[in-house]
């Protein structure tokens, strides 16, 4: 129950949105997920996924030396109970679809592979592309000690133009010397593949009989000792496909085939072998490996787009395209480019926040601890707008009623409530001066900051809403679980309860990543069309929040309306805006 505490007396959060007429038949059905195929969803937990970071490496590991064990068990690991598990899974069948509505902006099919499964699907592309190009002579080097160098070369093709076959084998008819050369298998001119008839290593200087001397393509020749040594070196440093010849403005890769035979123990072996597999992963178009913490899976699509995929065996919920948190409607490039401006601003913005004062905080009064929360500085304690009495947000609703004065407020801008609840959704919508442009330096550095704190707090707030409807999530299964043992009704007659806090946090989720969208929106008529979306999501989700925590005052026939609503919003504005 979402409560503001007022020493003695409480804040208590009340809905004030328009009542909307019931559906005329909600369905319900409990909807299993597919393992390893199907869709999914970013997973909520409460004191995890939830949380907002602007630390770009935080969102998801890139680093996969140890990623993988060919005889991994797949086993799942336990989850803790009071976590968000999908809130996808089991929430559309709650929610009647039909004709158009049916359709959903988030529906992609994938599929997560183990190591040997990828590891198939590799060679099969590679033994199909070397036996098309017929590339066995390609390396000159010795047919003996390196018979299967085709299927290496074939590799470093396919890494070169991101394992798109067709496309391949179109440049392969057209030109196939250019195809090698940008490929980096094959010298760009003649001159760099002279046969040097000195025995001398280019690297040591030292005299060499000529059955040591090694060379690529390029015929630069080194003995095997220097050869060896600059293999080591670059695969202690975690280089997989990027071994190259060593002569200076060389290019050309080394194909595995060559490299395995110089690398002195097999523990190193091991180790290139786990850095080709990232790369050949890494380079794929229709692969990504999973960013879970030492998970092997691998993610495989047909058509590689930035949508929500999720890793079978870790859970792990991420965007197929930049392996980052999910962030839908917001593209790869302004997440990346939002968290990181987050990343050098937060702190200005923490400072504003900490040491400025504004109608939402109590005037220059000492409150005692009977007065208000403890532990909170003197301006960080927010007050009713209208009575000043010192208040607490511990709910994830926004729309606030004193319980004293009775007054109906945003929590965000401290604005009456009748303003939000009309038509047009004023709070999510930041008003720029027109006249900026003809203002001074200074004037427009300050408009800047005012536009992104006003972003920057939106942002933030809802990723707190979503930690505190964790909680609410966790007691909702208490009490389901409660009354399942009362044998008040049972776990299938309670679920619904559970699906609309699961609706609320994927509803909200998505509310969280438009504010990013919209900061670097450009003006005009599509950001209008853009901002009407969202304050209507918004609205349906404050009202669908306040309902949830209240479930027990609200039939179910009104719950699920209002899930039914607050849905169709949010797949209207990912229908018009995600990915366009």
């Amino acid at each position: 129950m979402r409560v503001l505490r007022i020493g003695s007396h409480e804040l208590v959060d009340e809905s004030a949105g328009k009542e909307t007429e019931k559906s005329d038949e909600v369905k319900r059905a409990i909807r299993c997920g597919g393992e390893g195929n199907g869709r999914c969803s970013p997973v909520l937990h409460t004191g995890q996924s939830a949380k907002m970071s602007v630390d770009m490496n935080s969102q998801g590991s890139d680093s996969n030396e140890e990623d993988y064990d060919p005889n991994c068990d797949e086993e799942e690991e336990d989850e803790d109970p009071g976590d968000i598990e999908d809130y996808y899974v089991g929430v559309a069948s709650d929610v009647e679809q039909q004709g158009a509505d049916a359709f959903d902006p988030e529906e992609y099919q994938f599929t997560c592979l183990t190591y040997k499964e990828s590891e198939s699907t590799l060679n099969e592309h590679m033994v199909s592309l070397a036996s098309a190009l017929k590339v066995s002579a390609v390396v000159a080097v010795c047919e003996d000690m390196f018979p299967e160098v085709s299927h290496a070369v074939a590799k470093l093709v396919l890494v070169s133009f991101h394992w798109q076959i067709s496309e391949i084998l179109e440049r392969h008819k057209s030109n196939s010397v250019q195809l090698l050369v940008e490929a980096r298998v094959q010298p760009a001119s003649s001159k760099h593949a002279m046969v040097h008839s000195s025995q001398h290593c280019a690297v040591c200087m030292q005299f060499v009989r000529k059955e040591n001397l090694l060379s690529l393509a390029c015929q630069h020749q080194f003995c095997r000792s220097c050869w060896e040594q600059h293999c080591t070196v670059l695969v202690k440093d975690g280089v997989g496909v990027g071994v190259s010849c060593m002569a200076q403005d060389c290019l050309l890769w080394t194909p595995e085939d060559f490299v395995f035979p110089l690398l002195p123990s097999e523990e190193l072996k091991d180790k290139y072998r786990r850095y080709l597999f990232r790369d050949y992963i890494e380079s794929h178009f229709q692969l990504q490996l999973c960013p879970g913490a030492d998970c092997p899976m691998v993610i495989q699509v047909q058509e590689p787009k930035a949508r929500r995929v999720q890793c079978n065996r870790c859970n792990e919920v991420f965007c197929f395209k930049c392996r980052q948190m999910y962030h839908a409607p917001t593209d790869c490039a302004t997440i990346r480019k939002w968290l990181t401006k987050c990343a050098d601003d937060s702190e200005t913005a923490n400072y504003i926040s900490a040491h400025t004062k504004d109608s939402r905080f109590a005037p220059h009064v000492t409150l005692t601890s009977h007065h208000c929360p403890v532990n909170q500085p003197e301006a960080q304690i927010p007050v009713c707008p209208k009575c000043n009495i010192c208040i607490e947000k511990n709910g994830g609703c926004n729309h606030m009623q004193c319980s004293k004065c009775k007054h109906d407020f945003c929590w965000m801008c401290l604005g009456d409530w009748k303003t939000h609840g009309s038509e047009y959704y004023e709070c999510s919508r930041y008003k720029e001066n027109p006249d900026i442009v003809n203002q001074s330096q200074q004037a427009q550095a300050r408009e800047a900051l005012k536009k992104y704190l006003f972003y920057f707090e939106r942002w933030e707030n809802h990723n707190k809403s979503l930690q505190l409807e964790a909680q609410t999530y966790q007691r909702i299964q208490e009490k389901i679980q409660e009354r399942v043992m009362n044998n008040l009704g049972t776990w299938i007659d309670w679920q619904y309860l559970q699906n609309a806090a699961k609706l609320l946090a994927k509803c909200r989720y998505t509310l969280q990543y438009t504010y990013p969208y919209a900061y670097y929106m450009e003006s005009g008529s599509r950001k209008k069309l853009f901002e009407y979306q969202q304050a209507q999501l918004e609205a349906e989700i404050e009202n669908l929040s306040w309902k949830v925590e209240r479930a027990d005052s609200y039939d179910r026939g009104d719950l699920e309306n209002q899930m039914h609503i607050a849905e169709q919003r949010r797949r209207t504005l990912l229908k018009d805006f995600h990915d366009t």
